[in-house]
């Protein structure tokens, strides 16, 4: 676990536009901000505990008994990571893992074709303000490609950034693994250094991920998952209240 850095005041937004990342890069230097999507670019209101009951109960867990209680209490502990591999921790072998992920994605679409999620706040406004000032956005998710596309298509931002990214498409491994962050750099060669990219995202995978893939900042919302404590413990630069604040911080606006 990277070790706890100062936390920042999660309502400021006048951040001067020379204060960065852990490295020392200027904010004004981030040129790549790759962003998480469900709680952090996305309010889902608990989709992911809705859509994991149905997978569950699929699969033979019961509402109520203890083996759902302890299958639930690390689903909410690992918000962030790729639902493949929560799903291979619960279940073990590859066969049940998969047919649970298969379950889970199904009954997440649905929700979200029920018009069950929205964007968060701002968000589409700050992706726009970022690219705007010439920043590149890259949205990413744990999800699998055809829950992401959903979601994409729900929210009408199908066309919104010029990439997005599934575990899929960085070899298999989400968060807490840094490849999708990577993967943004070297698709889009928007950045000449990690250090000029900045990651966002709600949970505490999310700031591991950043801290691996060496980001210059890597920004914990409180639109999620995990609060402020949790965020910083894993490695956070800055935490805000939404991303919202994230143009503010990279000195666009």
């Amino acid at each position: 676990m990277v070790s706890p850095l100062t936390l920042d005041s999660p309502q400021s937004t006048d951040v001067p536009e020379s204060r960065g990342g852990p490295h020392g890069t200027p904010a004004h230097d981030i040129r790549l901000v790759v962003l998480d999507m469900a709680g952090t670019t996305v309010a889902d209101d608990g989709l992911v505990e809705l859509a994991f009951e149905t997978a569950a109960r699929r699969l033979g867990v019961e509402p109520g008994s203890a083996d759902h209680a302890e299958k639930l209490a690390h689903v909410r502990a690992t918000m962030g990571e790729s639902k493949i591999s929560v799903f291979r921790h619960l279940f073990g072998d590859e066969e049940t893992a998969h047919r649970a992920n298969v379950a889970f994605e199904e009954a997440y679409g649905e929700l979200v074709d029920a018009g069950r999620i929205a964007p968060v706040p701002g968000a589409r406004e700050a992706i726009e303000a970022l690219q705007a000032a010439g920043r590149t956005v890259v949205l990413t998710t744990g999800f699998a490609r055809v829950t992401q596309d959903a979601i994409l298509d729900a929210l009408g931002w199908r066309d919104l950034v010029t990439l997005t990214l599934c575990p899929a498409d960085a070899g298999g491994r989400g968060r807490p693994y840094p490849d999708m962050v990577l993967a943004a750099l070297l698709r889009t060669g928007a950045a000449d250094d990690v250090r000029q990219i900045a990651v966002a995202g709600d949970t505490s995978y999310d700031m591991l991920t950043g801290r691996r893939a060496g980001a210059g900042i890597v920004a914990g919302v409180l639109t999620g998952a995990h609060d402020a404590e949790r965020l910083t413990a894993a490695g956070a630069t800055h935490v805000l209240a939404s991303v919202a604040e994230l143009p503010a911080l990279v000195g666009v606006i």
